[in-house]
């Protein structure tokens, strides 16, 4: 059969009330098509779901069956309504990230903290990644954005916006202290015992690339797994590092100056190509690109 959804709103609501009248008023509808859309349904399924008398209306025992099924489906409805709303009004939800370490002291820490004074409501699900991790995982789904720093392939069906970009300071521990008086060269800081990230992340290819575009080769003495690694390992003096702004804070530490230019990198806010967000993850993307 293919009824009018209509059809059993109104019976719904004339069941529910046992009368037309105060159904006609739930709806914002009016008595005589309260009683015709009822006789349509009762043609539609031929038999009779009210007994009508002076004192009103009452369910027969088919009505009665019809109208436990009904009621059932239009709470689930109204529920999943009622969910919507509150996830448009973002009073709940959820999103998640997937955010290299620079992008997340770069940006996405001090934008979350505004989040969720504004939206307490709303979970959020972060995952630490490296660049090619977090754009795997936003390709496969696994997460609504993801927040990468280039260098980065943009992987087809994804689409970046640059929302910030940032300076690397070269660093090194103070028994190098020497060195900050002048500036230095590419080629005198590729003679000292380098610190990276290891070779798979976005950051050693960045600097492989650099030190080859001057002659030289990037040969790290030491390779991190995460980028909170480097700074201690600088200021116990084991060699030199390029670190982001957000990272190259407080003291144990010198800042070098080098005589080339160090190219500025960007944060870039990573989402599916025509893929709607939910209105958690929309307002988040809103909130970083304003930033």
């Amino acid at each position: 059969m293919d009824i009018n959804y209509e059809y059993y709103k109104i019976f719904y609501y004339a069941a529910k009330y046992r009368s037309f009248t105060r159904a006609a008023e739930a709806l914002y509808s009016n008595q005589p098509n309260i009683t015709r859309s009822v006789r349509l349904l009762e043609n539609e399924l031929g038999t009779k779901l009210f007994e009508r008398s002076n004192k009103g209306v009452s369910l027969t025992a088919e009505g009665e069956r019809l109208y436990e099924k009904v009621a059932a489906a239009m709470e689930l409805i109204q529920k999943g309504e009622e969910e919507l709303r509150a996830e448009r009004e973002l009073k709940c939800g959820s999103v998640s990230i997937g955010a290299s370490e620079t992008a997340l002291h770069g940006i996405l820490l001090g934008v979350l903290n505004t989040y969720r004074k504004e939206h307490p409501h709303i979970k959020i699900k972060l995952f630490n990644h490296t660049t090619p991790q977090a754009i795997n995982a936003l390709s496969s789904a696994l997460v609504d954005i993801a927040l990468v720093t280039t260098p980065a392939d943009i992987s087809t069906g994804l689409t970046a916006h640059s929302i910030r970009s940032f300076r690397e300071i070269p660093v090194c521990g103070e028994e190098f202290s020497e060195l900050t008086k002048r500036k230095i060269t590419l080629a005198e800081l590729a003679k000292m015992p380098l610190i990276s990230l290891d070779r798979s992340t976005k950051t050693y290819e960045f600097y492989s690339e650099l030190f080859l575009r001057h002659g030289l080769k990037f040969s790290p003495d030491i390779e991190a797994a995460t980028a909170d690694q480097i700074l201690p390992l600088v200021k116990n003096n084991l060699g030199a590092a390029f670190l982001p702004e957000p990272f190259a804070v407080g003291g144990g530490f010198c800042k070098l100056d080098i005589a080339e230019e160090i190219p500025r990198r960007e944060i870039l806010l990573v989402r599916r190509t025509g893929k709607t967000l939910s209105p958690a993850a929309q307002k988040l993307c809103d909130m970083l690109i304003s930033n």
